[in-house]
């Protein structure tokens, strides 16, 4: 069973590129290794990364629309 949001990203996946495709495999497995010992534990890079976008948050920065966008375009293969 796929939801419906899962049935759709896996559509546009298939036209990324295979390097693309390979990250969110490996993204996969990781959770899929995870669900199988219980709790998440994020890994000391991705702490790191938590902390410093909860920081930021706090701060009230964040990026601007226009970079947000061009980084989803980005990500698109736009």
């Amino acid at each position: 069973m796929k939801t419906k949001r899962l049935t759709q990203a896996l559509e546009r996946v298939e036209s990324w590129p295979a390097h693309a495709q390979d990250e969110l495999a490996e993204i996969a497995r990781n959770i899929d290794e995870s669900l199988g010992k219980g709790d998440y534990e994020p890994t000391p890079a991705e702490l790191i990364g938590i902390d410093r976008g909860l920081r930021d948050a706090a701060e009230g920065r964040f990026a601007p629309q226009p970079q947000v966008d061009a980084a989803l375009a980005k990500l698109r293969g736009a």
